[in-house]
């Protein structure tokens, strides 16, 4: 099946409106850890009337529906990704800004040990590690 078809499948069951421009906007999303600026430049190239409002109000329903996450990578931009459906975490160049997705069994451990411990009910986990990735690191040596 094709992305675009699948996306469209995706906002249906959703219950949103599955439009071209949801769709395609969807499709750039699963392109990797993309601000709302950088989801725009890429729509532009594919549909040149999309306009940077639409994408924020798309970036926040599909939000609400659950179906993309927004992460806080640092103070000035929010990344969005596509929900996974297990945990996951993320490394972040900080030269570059690369990101890059670990999964890690420990840290499910730790919130079962956690939510245990303190009788506490955990939703969710997110690490984010900070460094430099191997370019970066590379280039400063």
């Amino acid at each position: 099946m094709k992305t675009m078809e699948k996306n469209r499948k995706v906002l249906s069951r959703s219950g949103m409106r599955a439009t071209s421009q949801r769709a395609l906007i969807l499709d750039i999303i699963r392109e990797g850890h993309l601000d709302a600026d950088e989801v725009y430049r890429r729509a532009r190239e594919r549909h040149p009337r999309l306009s940077l409002s639409t994408v924020y109000r798309t970036l926040q329903k599909l939000k609400e529906r659950g179906l993309i996450d927004e992460l806080h990578f640092d103070e000035t931009h929010h990344h969005y990704e596509i929900k996974q459906p297990t945990g996951h975490h993320h490394l972040v160049c900080l030269s570059c800004g690369k990101i890059i997705e670990f999964a890690c069994q420990l840290s499910q451990k730790m919130k079962e040990d956690v939510a245990r411990q303190h009788k506490f009910a955990v939703t969710g986990i997110e690490v984010n590690m900070t460094g430099y990735c191997s370019d970066c690191a590379k280039d400063s040596k």
